[in-house]
């Protein structure tokens, strides 16, 4: 790799780490086309921050350049999301939030400004259950598109 692609690399993560503020990373684990306009369905993996042992994987749609191109709206991507959530290995709490509200622990934008994709954990006590959102979050107009995925904890 030449010493500019790394540069434009660093740059562009940085940039990137910019925008795109997140309570966990995460990474890309699948990428299935689904036409010939460069449209794709991409899948993201990425741990919970405060409980070891729970894994979480999120599909959204991503536009193509060519889509974009034949439809306007450059910088926004579709609300549609869908999460699983699993255990991945022994799981151990950490401080995490047990309101109804829950806490955000992963969020990523799909336009420049105004709509994010968030993934909230909530803790069913009652149940002894994790319970993970994902939903579009936008400054107007609400989706009311989401996922939910779950996770028992049994003997914790």
């Amino acid at each position: 790799m030449t010493r500019t692609n790394l540069v434009n690399q660093s740059t562009a993560l940085t940039f990137a780490a910019i925008l795109l503020p997140s309570a966990a990373a995460a990474e890309t684990v699948g990428n299935v086309d689904v036409d010939w306009l460069g449209n794709d369905i991409v899948i993201e993996a990425f741990a919970d921050p405060e409980v070891d042992g729970v894994t979480c994987h999120v599909a959204y749609f991503e536009r193509g350049l060519i889509d974009r191109l034949q439809n306007g709206n450059w910088f926004e991507d579709p609300s549609n999301s869908s999460i699983a959530c699993r255990q991945t290995g022994p799981i151990s709490i950490g401080d995490i939030n047990r309101s109804d509200e829950g806490e955000s622990v992963f969020s990523e934008r799909r336009s420049i400004i105004w709509k994010s994709l968030n993934v909230k954990r909530i803790f069913d006590e009652g149940n002894q259950t994790l319970i993970y959102i994902a939903h579009a979050r936008e400054v107007q107009n609400g989706s009311a598109k989401m996922s939910i995925s779950t996770v028992p904890l049994f003997d914790q």
